[in-house]
């Protein structure tokens, strides 16, 4: 399954990187968080990729013209770096399509400009390329394929806790509280699409807006909910958070990680 990654956005809240580089080539460990979210996707068997680029275009195009695997794998290297053998017999070919589609383009337009790589496509995945999760991407396709909707989005939970402040007329504190906002359920930027999608779709419309009113006057929007893990990478406190979970090898979005981690459960349990 074809799976289109939104990469044009700026990162203006993550100034001290997005400056030199766009949002999703901001490093995680050793590889950006871009190519994080592309192996998610392709542990899951869907290698096909269409790259809607905007913001700095030309460095997420370097790094896949220049990349090579044995740089993300381990290897064997000799005579003198001609000869290189990987040690991953499980190192994947990805087919990556590279769009140009503008600097100002919102993520409506961005799939819009991208239309055509999927128009044949009985579904395709798409994601806004800025965080994680470790949905069980499968599952969420099989609910999709089987509700006959046109669209679908990963439903999370809101991680931040806000502040609220009663303020009277003059300007005096009557109260300050925290409110809990665990309760409520916001777009986790993993959809699933069917190309229908583009029949609700206007020029210069942003996607969740105008398109998914559309679709929900329709009843052809569906919400995959989902309790576990994810963050995005919104801020430089998240890329913080984000960077030290992987310097700790805590990555729950990692299929390696997790069956590492299972494998320890299995011995712990029993001894």
């Amino acid at each position: 399954m074809k799976v289109v990654l939104f990469c044009g956005g700026r990162g203006t809240r993550i100034r001290d990187y997005s400056e030199s580089v766009p949002k999703p080539m901001i490093p995680l460990g050793q590889q950006p968080i871009l190519r994080h979210v592309m192996q998610w996707y392709s542990d899951y068997g869907h290698d096909d990729f269409v790259l809607c680029l905007g913001y700095k275009a030309n460095v997420i195009k370097d790094f896949f013209l220049n990349s090579r695997p044995q740089t993300f794998a381990d290897c064997v290297v000799s005579d003198g770096g001609r000869d290189v053998r990987l040690l991953d017999a499980a190192v994947k070919d990805w087919r990556v399509t590279l769009l140009d589609t503008g600097i100002w383009r919102n993520i409506g337009e961005r799939l819009w400009a991208a239309r055509h790589q999927v128009m044949g496509e009985k579904m395709f995945l798409a994601n806004y390329s800025d965080g994680l999760t470790d949905v069980d991407l499968t599952d969420m396709i099989a609910k999709f394929e089987g509700s006959g909707m046109y669209g679908c989005f990963l439903a999370v939970r809101a991680p931040l806790t806000y502040h609220l402040a009663d303020i009277g007329e003059d300007g005096r504190v009557r109260a300050f509280r925290t409110t809990d906002t665990s309760e409520i359920w916001i777009n986790g930027g993993y959809f699933i699409f069917r190309p229908e999608i583009f029949d609700y779709m206007r020029e210069g419309e942003e996607l969740v807006l105008e398109p998914f009113s559309r679709l929900i006057a329709d009843n052809k929007l569906m919400a995959y909910k989902h309790d576990g893990f994810w963050r995005s990478m919104d801020t430089l406190r998240d890329w913080q958070s984000l960077e030290d979970m992987v310097e700790h090898g805590d990555m729950p979005w990692n299929a390696a990680m997790r069956a590492e981690r299972a494998r320890r459960n299995v011995v712990t349990a029993a001894s």
